[in-house]
């Protein structure tokens, strides 16, 4: 592709621009881990609170940081690295990189997690589904003993980047196929498992709040740390896609449609599997036994989605075809968000002078390899979720450091408010981007480091080779950005 091509490419209607970012938001983290977090953030009562926490969490943390992707995306017309250097200079192009290079290494092992899906999708498709939890171990454990995990990596990254290699047309296309058949995949799993017998009491218990927790830090903080996670803000890949929007596309309300359609998928998966649970282990279970069983993580966070659910579909009549629609919708959203992944690192090559195909190749090369030890070692992959995923807190906050930077309100005015109705709205915006988000980031990453010192790992806290470590987390991190400091005048001068 030529770089004249490149430069003029744009989404071609504003539905396919909000429904691509909506692949990058509906992932695999509002099927496999909200459920997961909403169970282990409940009460005796409910999990009402951390919903009405996660939903206030969506208005002060996850909407201002799409709407300034958005229009940092628009502005620059580039990635994470080119818009940090037109909108507050060259100096800080280290900034875009460091954002960049998390939403990179979160690819590494994502990708891993994209070959999870496909490997159980085939499962579902292929071989009876477990009738014990004895048996759904095995295939768990007989998945991850030998090179499958590494073979299905390197397919869902191949597959991604010949997606990519095409450019946005393509990137496209392609989510207007994944996400509208996501969700319709997703509504009709929802309408079976609220038809079940019993499901009333999952669904009930999930937006029953238990008044009693409302004072709880851990759930408002667990609360902001999952919409980071499902919207997919502060990752740069907002912002990436944010360069191929049309002049006449409205910031403010894409954002809005952005955000609230995310959590509102996440709101039905969880009504899904918290329907489906409570029906299938209600006659022999109490509540509490229940969200236990629901709260269990498993190897790498796997419990429910990939230990528990293949053996409850095999309670319900039609289960298998559940089963099968169930594992396709999660490959499905784990791919189209596995996509802009790929896009956001390619993104910022194309910008360097290269050509796309060039850069795709070599963005799907260094997945692969990089990806590798996650896929061989689940230790090595808990410990790069637990860094990258803290390091997005970092991004957030470099985000909106930027914006400060520049000047809030002379942001809101030269860039957002171009073309735009929603004065009374830029006003909160302004205030929410310049005092409530860098507060947010400071709270949440303090608390999850003081969580690693400790709780995760008391006595090793200090040890940067530990996995949960508060070292692992400031080696890595640290490495990577004072690099990428050092080098800051090498990154610019790569910029075309």
């Amino acid at each position: 592709m030529s770089e004249a091509k490149q430069a003029l490419q744009r989404f071609t209607s504003k539905w396919g621009l909000i429904i691509s970012v909506l692949g990058i938001a509906v992932g695999t983290g509002n099927i496999w881990r909200f459920p997961r977090i909403a169970a282990q953030s409940g009460g005796d009562d409910g999990s009402g609170v951390f919903i009405l926490a996660w939903v206030i969490s969506l208005m002060l943390w996850s909407i201002p940081l799409i709407i300034a992707e958005y229009a940092m995306g628009r502005n620059g017309r580039r990635g994470v690295v080119g818009s940090f250097m037109k909108l507050i200079g060259e100096k800080f192009a280290w900034m875009g990189g460091f954002i960049g290079f998390v939403a990179t290494a979160i690819m590494f092992y994502y990708s891993v997690v994209t070959g999870w899906c496909i490997y159980y999708l085939l499962q579902s498709l292929f071989v009876p589904l477990p009738d014990s939890t004895e048996t759904a171990n095995q295939v768990w454990d007989g998945f991850q003993a030998g090179l499958t995990p590494s073979i299905f990596h390197a397919l869902a990254i191949m597959l991604a980047g010949l997606v990519v290699l095409k450019g946005v047309k393509m990137i496209e296309r392609v989510n207007l196929i994944l996400v509208p058949t996501l969700l319709v995949i997703l509504l009709l799993a929802g309408i079976r498992a609220i038809t079940l017998p019993g499901s009333g009491a999952g669904v009930a218990y999930l937006f029953t709040p238990d008044w009693s927790t409302i004072t709880n830090g851990r759930i408002w903080l667990e609360a902001l740390t999952q919409n980071a996670w499902d919207t997919g803000a502060g990752w740069g890949l907002i912002l990436t896609y944010g360069a191929y929007m049309r002049k006449s596309d409205r910031i403010i309300t894409s954002a809005f449609q952005t955000g609230i359609g995310n959590n509102l998928v996440s709101l039905w998966a969880a009504v899904t599997i918290f329907a489906t649970v409570f029906a299938i282990l209600g006659a022999g279970m109490t509540q509490a036994q229940i969200v236990e069983v629901m709260q269990t993580s498993g190897p790498a966070s796997t419990g429910l989605t990939f230990i528990w659910m293949p053996q409850l579909f095999l309670e319900i009549p039609g289960g298998r075809i559940f089963a099968i629609l169930f594992f396709l919708a999660l490959t499905f959203a784990a791919f189209s968000s596995l996509i802009a992944m790929i896009e956001l690192a390619t993104k910022v090559l194309v910008d360097s002078g290269w050509m796309r195909s060039k850069a795709t190749g070599f963005v799907c090369g260094a997945g692969f390899i990089f990806g590798i030890p996650s896929a061989l070692s689940l230790d090595i992959f808990a410990n790069q979720d637990f860094v990258w995923g803290v390091g997005l807190m970092v991004s957030g906050f470099f985000i909106s450091l930027a914006i400060i930077r520049y000047g809030a309100a002379d942001f809101s005015k030269n860039i957002l408010c171009a073309g735009e109705t929603q004065r009374g709205i830029h006003h909160v915006w302004t205030f929410l981007i310049k005092y409530v988000v860098p507060a947010e980031a400071a709270i949440l990453l303090g608390w999850w480091l003081y969580q690693s010192a400790f709780v995760f790992a008391p006595d090793t806290w200090f040890n940067p080779f530990d996995l949960y470590s508060f070292a692992t987390f400031v080696f890595q991190t640290g490495v990577i950005g004072i690099l990428l400091y050092l080098f800051n005048r090498k990154i610019v001068s790569k910029q075309v």
